[in-house]
């Protein structure tokens, strides 16, 4: 182990600069699945006549997916069908589509656990469906949600490192890059990714209690 050759400057900023893709990933990631998380959940929980059953059998199916092949599918698939990305895109898709199927169903779950008594209470003060769905309905749910939807944050982050296999520049392909330059880097290079990757999921599990017991 070479900690002092792994540690340069040069190799700690390549290091950072693969951290920052990946960061932009997951963000990017994070808003688009959770907003399409968010309409898929509530046209399921609205049992629209066909609607419902056909997002339903498309959730299932992305859920039993492995997040690999869909990566797989939006980089090198797509570009069959006339539809081409660049590396970050393909990620940012595949990643998209993935989560939001899994948030989909923490978003269903959430809105079916807020008890039927206020939705009728709700109803019976005048309000209408849509009004009853987002003043009582949404609220209560989206608190009730927060740990799953962070902890689904957190395993986001991870699977970024998935898009090693596409060759976008992010943090393990980064790391895999100095690795190569000597073998001796391997022990030391992981050890500051995981701190990398500790550090960032550590935090958002900090602010996931906090919101937690906030609203507790």
């Amino acid at each position: 182990m070479d900690f002092f050759g792994a540690y340069t400057p040069s190799h700690l900023t390549f290091l950072l600069e693969g951290f920052w893709v990946t960061l932009q990933v997951a963000f990017l990631s994070i808003v688009l699945s959770f907003s399409v998380a968010i309409v898929v959940g509530v046209l399921r929980y609205a049992k629209i006549p066909g609607v419902s059953h056909v997002l339903g059998t498309i959730v299932e199916l992305v859920r039993n997916l492995p997040l690999l092949l869909i990566i797989f599918f939006t980089y090198f698939a797509l570009p069959e069908v006339g539809i081409k990305l660049d590396k970050f895109w393909a990620a940012v898709l595949a990643l998209v589509i993935f989560e939001a199927a899994m948030l989909s169903e923490i978003v269903r779950s959430g809105l079916n656990s807020v008890e039927k008594g206020q939705i009728e209470a709700a109803r019976s003060s005048g309000l209408n469906y849509v009004q009853t769905l987002w003043n009582v309905v949404l609220p209560q749910a989206l608190r009730r949600m927060v740990p799953p939807i962070v902890s689904q944050f957190i395993s986001l982050l991870k699977d970024t490192s998935l898009a090693v296999v596409i060759a976008l520049p992010e943090l393990m392909n980064h790391a895999q890059i100095i690795n190569g330059r000597n073998v001796n880097y391997v022990i030391p290079t992981f050890l500051m990714v995981a701190v990398m990757y500790f550090i960032v999921n550590y935090a958002l599990s900090v602010v996931s209690k906090r919101l937690e017991n906030k609203h507790a």
